[in-house]
């Protein structure tokens, strides 16, 4: 299975951390954030990983370079000329990159210990999100979960992690250019297309500057 990671936001909420650096450049613990998340997946199993970039992009496979420090290889998804395409503007983008198996997205900003599954099979879904209990910045959640299933609209919900598996043919139908995500998961999940997991242990998003000197200062 071929994983791409989320890494072309402009990360205005770390400013000033970012006015200089991509924010999948900030470092945890010595180490790029974005460099985590190959290690991780190099070790899963994941030998090809797509990279999306935009804002400071130069700046990334100048760090990360192809791969082969961890024995994977790197290919960059360039939007610099677009601008940020956002999540599923950036995917479809990346399609042709990606395939037409399943595949992994991660957001290149959040720090988890969730275990990527190289061999996950969607089966009829088109979609497969992995949910985590609500952060203090955004209580109300997003989607519910019950049996396995999203559903858009429930009594307890749940925060997206930023982790999930597609099929291509999800983007089928999406017109290129700037494109949110979840416009596209509600519909499937309208259409009793997309499944969900809970994962109950670390994750965090590192969306401000105090989120990343917590995960620096407070988890080895």
């Amino acid at each position: 299975m071929k994983a791409m990671i989320l890494a072309a936001g402009r990360g205005e909420r770390m400013r000033p951390l970012t006015d200089h650096t991509p924010k999948p450049l900030l470092e945890v613990h010595g180490k790029p954030l974005i460099a985590w998340h190959i290690e991780k997946l190099s070790s899963l199993g994941f030998k090809e990983i797509i990279i999306n970039i935009a804002y400071l992009g130069y700046k990334i496979p100048e760090t990360l370079g192809d791969g082969s420090k961890w024995d994977v290889k790197l290919t960059y998804s360039d939007e610099q000329k677009e601008g940020v395409l956002e999540s599923a503007g950036g995917i479809l983008k990346a399609l042709p990159l990606l395939g037409d198996k399943t595949f992994l997205v991660v957001n290149g900003d959040i720090w988890c210990d969730y275990e990527f599954d190289a061999n996950f099979e969607l089966k009829d879904h088109l979609a497969h999100l992995i949910l985590v209990p609500n952060p203090q910045h955004n209580l109300e959640g997003d989607f519910g979960l019950q049996d396995g299933r999203i559903y858009n609209n429930s009594e307890k919900r749940y925060t997206f992690s930023g982790i999930g598996y597609y099929s291509p043919k999800l983007f089928q139908n999406l017109p290129y250019g700037k494109s949110a995500l979840a416009p596209l998961l509600r519909d499937a999940i309208k259409k009793e297309k997309v499944s969900g997991y809970l994962h109950t242990k670390m994750w965090h998003d590192i969306g401000t500057p105090q989120r990343l000197e917590f995960v620096n200062k407070e988890l080895i």
